[in-house]
């Protein structure tokens, strides 16, 4: 399928960010690399109508910045430009930068100045996402300054002659709410672009993709009983039925009960299903780990071990994964992006692998998944499962993961998802999960001094898992998670509450 609007990706967390903005609107959108040359564009994109280029995380005059081919401003077609985008345009078209005595990150107030066609429908101030220290100081001829903030005089600029826009900021987060208005001026206004993408086309073409991919070979699937992994089984299964195998792996690190849940859920699916008991095996690997990211390369070594185990004894040839956008742009996985945390799935993948990779949702945030899942009519307890991350407790257990720690962290766990689901908080946050830290707190338990470990909860909203907001729970379903936590699990002290948003913070603490 011909995307209509293009997005040049420069490397930013929030790059397919801006196609699923706009794809939401019905219009179909693809991210490419940014120095896809304007040839190209127009060789292999005959219906395209606009381009958007991306933020990103380098700065514009450092060596190995990335820079996209100039001639892409030729092709006639609409260009709005984001955050490190919208300053490459402005140096590209003879514009200045500077770089400013502070930077804004974060919650932004800017003031729209004058009449705009990219900003139209606007209020006179609106609040939107920063994320930057240099600024245009000098526009290119030709352009107007449409929007300032305290610290930025060119929030915003453009060209309404050449349809060419720039922002300063970043439209396709949530926490700029005039963000969707924007892109609708773009997209329908600017671009006047037609809508001609849903959830069931996608479904449609990834399961003849998929087809196409595995050519009569057998598959074997890491099924973890999250959406992610139950949505790509179910795209799998319909593509190549007997074909696929799923493998859950039980690495010791899951939740209380979930070998359990998998079985009930799957079992009497018509798949080939495996149970694979491995926490001897990834406890041994794990002795004496404390660091993250090799937590995280660990386990995603361990996991390709199991699965060519399981593949050669199903005669696959073929890994399928449940990996989505998020997953691969904070593993640094795309050109110009940086690490932020190596996903097991990703980062934590040997270069080499005797298995070839598949990977339906890789460009799809967390809310398409549960859109897909929902078409493909999955229960809703899966669709609306909260996000576990691949590598499980490890990456909770702050410290070394052994057999006693995972245990308390296990019931700590069961007891805030039990509380959150009695009191009707579960399905009005969008993850929600215990952490335990490396340390003991002083308490007093039965008249007497205690000296036990420290349980964190983390609970937030999100959409995407881009961004995230932490969850106002009512101090009462604190105090009664606080409670049983410090009641029922012998070991645990006390308990805290993480109130960091993201960013500055991840959602997961490791």
């Amino acid at each position: 399928m011909n995307p209509q609007i293009v997005v040049l990706d420069f490397g930013g967390q929030y790059c397919h960010l801006i196609a699923r903005r706009v794809r939401d609107f019905g219009v179909y959108s693809e991210v490419v690399p940014s120095d896809t040359t304007a040839d190209e564009l127009k060789e292999k994109y005959p219906l395209l109508k606009g381009i958007i280029l991306s933020g990103g995380p380098a700065s514009i005059g450092e060596k190995g910045a990335p820079k996209m081919d100039e001639k892409s401003l030729e092709i006639g077609v609409p260009v709005l430009s984001l955050c490190y985008g919208h300053q490459l345009l402005a140096t590209i078209l003879g514009g200045k930068l500077g770089v400013g005595k502070q930077g804004e990150y974060g919650l932004t107030k800017i003031s729209v100045n004058r009449k705009s066609m990219i900003l139209a429908g606007l209020e006179k101030s609106e609040t939107v996402w920063m994320n930057h220290r240099d600024s245009v100081v000098e526009l290119p001829s030709g352009f107007s300054a449409v929007a300032s903030s305290e610290i930025c005089e060119v929030a915003a600029y453009e060209n309404t002659d050449n349809k060419i826009f720039g922002l300063q900021f970043h439209p396709e987060v949530t926490h700029t709410k005039c963000g969707k208005k924007i892109f609708e001026n773009f997209v329908f206004g600017v671009c006047e672009a037609k809508k001609d993408w849903s959830m069931q086309d996608f479904i449609e073409r990834t399961v003849d993709s998929i087809k196409e991919q595995a050519n009569g070979r057998r598959a074997v699937l890491g099924l973890s009983g999250g959406v992610d992994s139950s949505t790509v089984a179910a795209l799998v299964g319909r593509a190549l039925g007997k074909n696929l195998t799923a493998v859950f792996v039980d690495t010791g690190f899951m939740r209380k009960g979930e070998s359990e849940f998998i079985k009930d859920s799957f079992g009497k699916q018509d798949i080939d299903l495996k149970m694979i008991d491995a926490k001897k095996r990834f406890y041994s690997a794990m002795k004496g780990v404390e660091d993250p990211e090799r937590k995280r390369k660990i386990i995603g070594k361990m996991f390709i071990d199991v699965f060519n185990e399981e593949a050669k004894k199903a005669g696959a040839k073929i890994l399928v994964q449940g990996t989505i956008y998020p997953d691969r742009i904070e593993s640094g996985a795309t050109k110009n992006s940086t690490v932020i945390k190596s996903h097991h799935n990703v980062g934590g993948l040997p270069k080499e692998m005797d298995l070839e990779l598949m990977e339906p949702l890789q460009d799809l945030y967390k809310d398409e998944v549960r859109k897909v899942a929902e078409t493909l009519g999955m229960p809703k307890e899966l669709v609306w499962r909260h996000p576990f991350p691949g590598p499980g407790l490890a990456v909770r257990i702050l410290g070394e993961c052994t057999p006693e720690r995972v245990n308390v962290l296990q019931e700590a766990d069961y007891i805030l998802l039990d509380e959150l689901k009695k009191s009707g908080w579960y399905g009005k946050i969008w993850q929600a999960f215990a952490v335990l830290l490396p340390i003991k707190s002083v308490g007093v338990q039965g008249d007497a001094r205690s000296y036990k470990g420290v349980i964190a909860l983390r609970m937030v909203n999100s959409v995407d898992g881009m961004t995230a907001d932490f969850s106002k729970v009512p101090h009462e379903v604190l105090e009664t998670i606080s409670s049983r936590i410090t009641n029922e699990v012998k070991e645990v002290g006390r308990v805290v509450y993480d109130i960091t948003n993201k960013p500055p913070g991840t959602i997961e603490w490791e």
